[in-house]
This record gives C-alpha cells, sequence and structure tokens, in this order.
C-alpha cells in the first residue's frame, strides 16, 4: 500500500512541475541558506543531502535516486538546511512550492500520500540514527548492510555509504576488506 501510495505522490507532484533541470555530477542544486523555492523530484541520477561538520567531512541526510522526491520537509521550511549535491549526473523536475502547498490543501488523497511517505521517511531516518549511535566501523557497516538487504552498491558509490554512516572512505575501505 505504501508504494502505491509513494507512487502517486511522486506521479501527482511530476503533474505540477513546471520546469526541468539537468545537472553535471558533483554539481549543487541548492545550498544551505537558500531559499526554498521549490519542491525536487528526481527524474534521473542521485542526488544526496549533505551538511558539512567542522572538520570538513561531509554527512549524508538523504540519497534520492530516480522516481525520488528531494528534501521533501523543506515543503515546510522557508531556508534549505543543507546543500543538495549530484552524485552522478541527474536531471530533476521542479514543482514551485506555492503550487505544491495549494495543491496540498485540496487533494485530501495526496495530502495522505505525502503522510505516509514523510512517516516512512521518519522510520528510515530513525534507522540511520541507530546506525549512527554504534560506537565501530565494523559495526556501523554490519548494521548498514543488514538495512540495505545485504548487498553494497557498486565499488564506485562506497565512498557515499561511508558519508551515510559517518566513517571516512579509507576507514570503511579498511573494514571491507577485512572482511573478505
Amino acid at each position: 500500500m505504501i508504494a502505491i501510495m509513494s507512487d502517486l505522490l511522486f506521479e501527482r507532484f511530476l503533474e505540477l512541475a513546471e520546469r526541468e533541470q539537468s545537472l553535471p555530477a558533483g554539481s549543487a542544486l541548492f545550498r544551505m541558506d537558500d531559499p526554498v523555492l521549490s519542491l525536487f523530484l528526481v527524474i534521473a541520477g542521485e542526488l544526496r543531502l549533505v551538511r558539512a561538520l567542522p572538520d570538513g567531512f561531509l554527512l549524508t541526510l538523504q540519497r534520492a535516486g530516480s522516481a525520488s522526491i528531494l528534501a521533501e520537509a523543506s515543503l515546510f521550511a522557508d531556508r534549505y538546511h543543507c546543500d543538495a549535491l549530484a552524485g552522478e549526473e541527474s536531471i530533476v523536475r521542479a514543482v514551485p512550492i506555492t503550487r505544491a502547498m495549494a495543491v496540498l490543501e485540496n487533494d485530501r488523497a495526496l495530502a495522505s500520500a505525502l503522510l505516509r511517505h514523510l512517516a516512512g521517511e521518519v522510520h528510515r531516518t530513525r534507522t540511520r540514527a541507530e546506525i549512527l549511535s554504534l560506537k565501530s566501523v565494523a559495526a556501523r557497516v554490519s548494521a548498514w548492510i543488514a538495512c540495505n538487504g545485504g548487498v553494497l552498491p557498486p565499488k564506485g558509490r562506497w565512498h557515499h555509504v561511508a558519508s551515510e554512516i559517518a566513517v571516512t572512505p579509507e576507514a570503511f575501505y579498511r573494514e571491507l576488506a577485512r572482511r573478505r
């Protein structure tokens, strides 16, 4: 049921989109403190919401692939609280915030679908918080693998996993090497 509601949500927001934007890998869609003007739908590629920590490490807050909504909590904010970076060449469509909010106020099915989606995001965020509470790199890697179907992404994306679990890429690679 949630998958059906998420599909409804994405498809309905897609109907409201007014412009499409291509992003090369590594480019920023928006930066922290930029005003929130649009809700973004990822059509192709992958974008990550990241926050720079004082030591320069980038902590991943969301990873949004194709057919995903990026930074949906920004519907209820004036400014973005992090940066959105393209992890690979990507395409997004933008829905003006004013348009999205007007439709949500009048479409109970869409508002319900958004609530279900946000509840799922809370669940995923709590899982990530539990992973981040683990003390060792080995425990974090094991938990991430267990929560992601026992499968790692392709080797070229391992640094993204390291960012998600707040360890350096080198520590992540060492832990994987230790397990082989």
